[in-house]
């Protein structure tokens, strides 16, 4: 398996304190998903800053297509609400 790294950025630098209800609605199935990646096997962890001016996720998987699929399969990137880039990521300790 390969790593990724998944950056995701807000649509605004105090998106934390303001989001929408529709916004709201979006990462909490954004969340979701993350959870149901960890689940199975895809995610290895995810956060944000504190002041959440950017998250990231580590996931692996197969090759370079299969996690962008996942990326863009993410609620918030599909609906528009985060942008994101994915990175090769090389994993030096933890996860598989």
């Amino acid at each position: 398996m390969n790593h990724y790294l998944i950056m995701y950025v807000p649509p605004r630098t105090d998106f934390a304190n303001n989001a929408t209800p529709e916004e709201s609605g979006v990462i909490e199935r954004h969340f979701e998903y993350l959870k149901l990646k960890l689940a199975e096997g895809t995610l290895i962890l995810a956060g944000r800053t504190d002041d959440a001016r950017f998250g990231i996720a580590v996931i692996q998987a197969k090759n370079e297509d299969a996690a962008r699929e996942t990326m863009d399969n993410d609620p918030a990137v599909k609906e528009g609400v985060f942008s994101s880039e994915l990175l090769p990521f090389r994993l030096a300790l933890g996860g598989e």
